[in-house]
């Protein structure tokens, strides 16, 4: 087994109606579902943060959605609380398949910082065990789908390429926020770390 869909964070929040909707959001989960007919292994992320998370600006007295700070780690959105643990919100889309998935990874659990990248949290070196996982499963082929293109779906590929896997994202089985040129910066810098998009 070489190859693995991976399926990030296709939750409540991140569709129409939810705490931080990504336009069309929902659109894509029949493609997605679909899709992991053609893939020997199909993983899941799910956000999952506790409440009073520190990415949430109602953590930060005089602060709005979308204002970036300076963390301890570097420059940080501040997001509406969203996919809190045990919400509803948190929950994944009604229609995706998820009795598919092989793995569930949940990842933003720590309260200090948050984690876009199936991979690392934010500080770019704290690991989510995902390497591991796939390595040990021979897995070094992956395609990313799922929400958003400019955050979460953009820093978990980046990271894969940068950890050696082979990295194709579906562009059209994905959808950006675009936050002040945010989807433009994360083509770029999908292309530079040589992620496939299609």
């Amino acid at each position: 087994m070489t190859r693995a869909l991976l399926v990030i964070d296709v939750q409540k929040d991140f569709c129409p109606g939810g705490a931080l909707a990504v336009e069309e959001g929902d659109v894509i989960v029949p493609g997605i579902n679909a899709l992991m007919t053609d893939f020997p292994a199909v993983l899941l992320t799910q956000d999952w943060h506790p409440a009073g998370h520190s990415s949430f600006a109602t953590s930060h007295e005089g602060k709005s959605p979308f204002d970036l700070i300076d963390m301890s780690y570097g420059p940080q959105v501040l997001w509406p609380d969203h996919c809190i643990q045990g919400s509803l919100g948190a929950q994944f889309h009604p229609d995706l398949t998820v009795d598919r998935a092989d793995l569930i990874l949940r990842k933003g659990y720590n309260p200090d910082i948050d984690s876009y990248s199936a991979f690392f949290e934010n500080d770019h070196t704290t690991p989510t065990g995902l390497e591991g996982y796939l390595r040990t499963r021979g897995i070094d082929d992956l395609t990313l789908v799922g929400l958003a293109t400019d955050f979460c779906v953009n820093f978990s590929a980046v990271d894969a390429a940068k950890l050696g896997f082979k990295v194709t994202v579906r562009s059209d089985l994905c959808r950006g926020i675009d936050l002040g040129g945010s989807m433009q910066a994360a083509l770029e810098s999908m292309a530079e770390a040589q992620v496939i998009i299609t």
